[in-house]
């Protein structure tokens, strides 16, 4: 029979073990070999600390679930699982159904209040997009709110009201877009009755074809934005051409007086003439002498010579008449195409149609204005056409200008009805994304490049590839337009040194 082992001895032979297995001489390890040797069982510690970490995290305001803590606490420190075990079973199972605060809100039936707040302003957001003549919507809306806003919210409750809401949601936004189209077409047939009331006023259905393109669905605020601006040059120059009309037309009535004064000058002057001549003849016959004949014919002479005086100053004074009036209609010609040349450059450029630098400003400061109030994203892209000097040298200006248009078709066929084509200067366009970050910015140049291969440019019958270099910038919060804009410059010329026909993010 062995004789047991001293403790000096197992604790020598745990460190030959230890470093025989090449373990780690740690607390832990020796502990195992130690009760190894010793035929001890090995029991794990107690994890006091971390169990009163635990219960330190679960305590709250309710008095019961402290109640709860403190017995889970007292078994910690008298190192008892089965009172740790017990107290934990409480605080899951015996915890009265009247209790409310953290635990309640932790139960499966109840929503987490963060969740709820944030319904509740989802829906306080919503409410305006529905009108508020549908009181029915509004009550019902205004309950659930309630509901979402109380300490405690019940998921069935909420989940009930949601239910009824939504189906009113439903009906009340279909009503809203059947509403919206209505006034689209009462919109559009108000322009176009317009728009053939004037038939001699060309400019004028020039820009009614313009607020028509721009009220076409899909329909957005840029767009009720666009409209507004273009009815207002309608109603401005319509007022302006009004009053120079009428200028013209009172002056066209005094010429017209005048004319009218002459003729009745005229027919009096011929009248006496004639009599005259009449009186002269019957005189004629009479004489009986050469020597009465003289004076007889020395009067036809003067008379005839006044009559061709007069008729010659009538004629004169008739012409210039004439020339008033031809002089009247080309100011008038001359207005309305500097009317129709001052709208089209007021923002927009008049070869491509794109906006022009001003239209450029007004737009960024609308698309900043609405980034920072709704927190959201704007990426701005600067393109280039590549090799645009040779393409004018070889071909000429005019194929030259097509380019341009050609680009500027492909581009916004293929852009968002959110995004804004601008004209920066020369074969320059700047394309304002909102809601866009840096990298999405440079998905949406790149598959922009690609529909532009495809659509290949047609000078006469020659097939001409047109490519552009670009650079995209994504607006920082302290950021202005123009700032970004010189960023996406910078880009841009990178990515023509790199090879041209890239895209190239700032």
């Amino acid at each position: 029979m062995n004789e047991p082992k001293s403790p000096s001895d197992i604790a020598r032979e745990a460190l030959r073990r230890l470093a025989a297995s090449h373990l780690p001489p740690t607390p832990a390890n020796y502990q195992a070999c130690y009760n190894e040797i010793a035929g001890i069982p090995t029991i794990p510690p107690f994890p006091e600390v971390p169990l009163r970490n635990l219960c330190a995290l679960l305590r709250g305001a309710d008095q019961d679930r402290e109640k709860q803590l403190d017995r889970l606490s007292a078994a910690i420190g008298q190192r008892s699982w089965q009172g740790v075990t017990e107290a934990l079973l409480s605080l899951v199972h015996d915890r009265p159904a009247g209790s409310s605060g953290t635990a309640q809100v932790a139960s499966i039936d109840a929503l987490p209040g963060e969740l709820a707040g944030k319904l509740a302003r989802l829906l306080e957001c919503m409410l305006p997009a529905l009108g508020d003549d549908n009181h029915h919507v509004l009550s019902q809306a205004s309950g659930v709110i309630g509901l979402l806003r109380q300490p405690v919210v019940e998921l069935s409750t909420v989940q009930a009201g949601l239910g009824d809401l939504t189906r009113q949601v439903i009906y009340a936004a279909e009503e809203q877009v059947e509403i919206k189209g209505s006034l689209l077409k009462l919109l559009h047939l108000v322009i176009e009755n317009i728009s053939e009331l004037s038939i001699d006023d060309s400019w004028l259905k020039g820009q009614l074809e313009g607020v028509l393109a721009s009220v076409a669905p899909p329909l957005t605020l840029r767009h009720l934005d666009e409209m507004e601006r273009r009815l207002r040059d309608v109603i401005e120059k319509q007022g302006r051409a009004k009053g120079h009309s009428a200028r013209a037309q009172a002056e066209m009535r005094h010429m017209l007086a005048e004319f009218v004064e002459r003729l009745a000058t005229m027919n009096q002057s011929s009248s006496e003439f004639e009599g005259q001549i009449l009186e002269s003849a019957h005189l004629i016959e009479q004489v009986e002498s050469i020597d009465e004949l003289k004076p007889l014919l020395a009067g036809v002479l003067e008379a005839t010579h006044q009559m061709a005086e007069e008729t010659a100053k009538s004629r004169e004074q008739l012409k210039g008449l004439q020339e008033k009036v031809a002089t009247t209609e080309m100011e008038l010609v001359q207005l309305h195409h500097e009317l129709d040349s001052a709208s089209a450059l007021a923002r927009h450029d008049p070869l491509t149609d794109a906006l022009n630098r001003k239209g450029l400003e007004e737009a960024l400061v609308r698309e900043i204005s609405s980034m920072r109030r709704k927190e959201s994203d704007l990426s701005i892209s600067l393109l280039d056409i590549d090799n645009f000097k040779k393409l004018n040298d070889n071909l000429g200006h005019d194929v030259g200008d097509g380019a341009l248009v050609h680009l500027a078709e492909v581009t916004r066929a293929h852009l968002r009805p959110s995004d804004t084509l601008a004209r920066y200067g020369g074969e320059e366009f700047v394309v304002l994304m909102p809601d866009t970050r840096l990298a999405q910015g440079v998905e949406v140049m790149i598959r922009l490049q690609r529909e532009l291969t495809r659509s290949l440019f047609m000078a006469g019958n020659e097939k001409i590839l047109i490519t552009f270099s670009a650079g995209v910038a994504q607006l920082a919060p302290d950021e202005t337009g123009t700032e970004a804009i010189r960023r996406a410059d910078q880009a841009m010329y990178l990515a023509k040194r790199a090879g041209k026909n890239r895209v190239m993010g700032a």
